[in-house]
């Protein structure tokens, strides 16, 4: 049977989101170029995409609920169902994978007794495995909202979901403090970041990222050598007989 209808917002809820609406297709000399921030917009009002949500893009926009939601449904960042206050992504790609990943994503699995994109009892915390995050020197990565958390170990990964469900304040290894998902949802929206300091705060790549960088900007390394797998470092000197040998 066909869906009815979504239901619309109430009608305080909707004149909000419509004065945040116009401020963001304002932005765009075509407004449907809008769709992308407009559905951040919406599932910052109730942590993920609903219906109700699509027909409200469709509505501004002037577009189908089709189009719309062939749009929410292609990218990963808009949840299509109800998720927790932090999503907690464990990146399992290859290096993170070999490094750790695979395993602190099974154990956090086991520790929060949800599968892969699946929310917490508390509603809490919503895990999931996620691709490169582009960040491999600092392997294996955790992300929770988007930010950073390098480094982890199955031991660390499993204090930092605690903290998070406990309402603790926890840090990021890089970037801006934490907020909700809600909150992350309204900044990529395009609307200002209002945490104390999230501005100001920074997180760049690691060294080993950053040595294409520097040797395009004409900055020499030092010589290393690489050896072949199996073989230890060998001395670059000549060869010559050694101290016992010469006597």
């Amino acid at each position: 049977m066909p869906q009815l209808p979504a239901p619309d917002y109430p009608d305080d809820v909707r004149a909000r989101l419509e004065a945040d609406a116009r401020e963001i297709i304002a932005r765009y000399p075509d407004s449907r170029s809008a769709l992308l921030p407009l559905l951040h917009l919406v599932q910052s009002e109730e942590g993920h995409v609903t219906r109700t949500g699509m027909r409200f893009c469709a509505d501004v926009l002037r577009l189908t609920t089709a189009e719309v939601t062939a749009v929410a449904t292609f990218y990963s960042m808009y949840r299509r169902k109800p998720s927790g206050d932090y999503q907690v992504g464990v990146c399992t790609n290859t290096l993170c994978a070999v490094m750790g990943g695979d395993a602190i994503f099974e154990a956090l699995q086991d520790h929060l007794g949800v599968g892969n994109g699946e929310t917490t009892g508390d509603g809490k915390v919503t895990l999931e495995h996620i691709e490169c995050n582009a960040a491999c020197d600092f392997a294996p990565v955790v992300m929770v909202n988007w930010e950073f958390f390098d480094n982890q170990t199955v031991d660390s990964a499993k204090r930092l979901v605690d903290e998070l469900r406990a309402g603790a304040q926890v840090e990021p290894t890089r970037g801006a403090p934490m907020c909700t998902f809600k909150d992350t949802a309204r900044i990529l929206a395009g609307f200002p970041d209002e945490r104390e300091g999230a501005v100001e705060a920074g997180g760049s790549a690691g060294p080993a990222s950053l040595i294409g960088l520097r040797l395009a900007k004409g900055e020499t390394q030092p010589a290393r050598v690489v050896h072949p797998r199996g073989e230890g470092p060998q001395d670059d000197r000549p060869a010559g007989p050694t101290a016992e040998e010469g006597e």
